[in-house]
């Protein structure tokens, strides 16, 4: 789902709900602006919590050794903030609850 996929959504919800009172190109900048505000909270190294929905937080990575995949040599990692999301426990329930159906069952059935 692209981020215009998700504007198409929540424009045709709010417009099943509430009437259509709100435009898809309001619709957008609510979307941008609330994209935005998590990105400057996890810039701000603070935890964005929705409440059924889950938990977006700033997690430390350690130094770590690895390798250069061209010349094998090691190479130091050094330890640095990665943002991370944590699903409440509903939308993993909700997730465990989906069959998959397609192509994405195809490609995990063959690979078996």
């Amino acid at each position: 789902m692209t981020k215009a996929d998700l504007v198409e959504r929540v424009t045709a919800q709010i417009s099943r709900t509430a009437g259509p009172m709100i435009s898809k190109k309001d619709c957008a900048r609510v979307v941008d602006a609330f994209l935005e505000a998590i990105k400057e909270s996890l810039q701000h190294q603070e935890n964005i919590e929705v409440r059924g929905f889950g938990t977006f937080k700033i997690r430390r990575r350690k130094t770590r050794m690895a390798r250069n995949p061209r010349t094998g040599s090691p190479v130091e990692v050094s330890a640095r903030p990665v943002p991370v999301f944590k699903p409440s426990k509903e939308l993993r329930a909700l997730v465990a609850a989906v069959e998959f159906n397609g192509s994405r069952e195809k490609e995990l059935s063959e690979a078996d």
